[in-house]
């Protein structure tokens, strides 16, 4: 239920909302100085993301767990990668489908990333589409794409800062209904404790953190076995 109603924040944020912002954000059209940090550590970020992948992915199942506008899902396709790539926002899905190359293997889809429908995958990598999660609720959507992955699942998470600790303090003083998705900063032991006790298998580990203005982002590591 918890899953249920973050969910729904979030579609309806990225829905109504952040739309043409996450569009030119996504973009090479200009943005402000906050902004173009805001880009530049995304940047990095997908980077570090696939950096934790294989080069070569040739005939591998990618899920790309919240695809955005699906620069992630280009990159992954162009290392080989069989890529599905799905978002609660099916506006965002349609920029995605829009600016991806038709040679490219990625199937987009609008929808739950933990849908079991999806299939099976070799990996799974989510970029900033966990954030919005509790422990509780992270542990729970880990634990049900654990079974359906045979590798790796790589994501990102807001650290455990004290800067934004206060901006979530903050963020949660306003009335829900003027309230966009709130980030839920996370510290690796917090993770890997309610993973463990939520008898998730696997191994989690901390790749990188990215600050860039105003972007602050952990890359993490779940792998099947140490």
């Amino acid at each position: 239920m918890r899953h249920a109603t973050t969910l729904a924040r979030v579609e309806d944020y990225f829905d109504r909302t952040a739309t043409r912002t996450w569009e030119r954000l996504t973009s090479d059209a200009p943005v402000s100085g906050i902004r173009a940090t805001v880009r530049a550590g995304r940047d990095r970020m997908r980077q570090v993301l696939l950096d934790q992948l294989p080069e070569d992915l040739t005939g591998a199942r990618v899920l790309d767990a919240g695809c955005g506008t699906g620069a992630l899902a280009q990159d992954l396709a162009r290392r080989g990668a069989q890529v599905t790539a799905v978002d609660i926002s099916p506006k965002l899905v349609e920029i995605a489908r829009d600016r991806t190359p038709r040679h490219l293997d990625v199937d987009f889809r609008a929808g739950d990333l933990s849908d079991p429908a999806l299939g099976r995958f070799d990996h799974v990598i989510a970029m900033d589409s966990l954030i919005y999660y509790s422990v509780p609720e992270l542990s729970a959507l880990l634990g049900a794409l654990r079974p359906r992955v045979t590798d790796r699942m790589v994501f990102t998470l807001a650290p455990r800062t004290p800067l934004l600790m206060a901006m979530w303090r903050v963020g949660k003083l306003f009335p829900r209904s003027d309230r966009s998705p709130v980030m839920v900063p996370q510290s690796a032991a917090r993770v890997a404790a309610g993973l463990k006790g939520a008898r998730v298998p696997g191994h989690l580990r901390e790749a990188e953190r990215i600050t860039s203005g105003f972007y602050i982002s952990t890359a993490f590591v779940h792998e099947a076995r140490k």
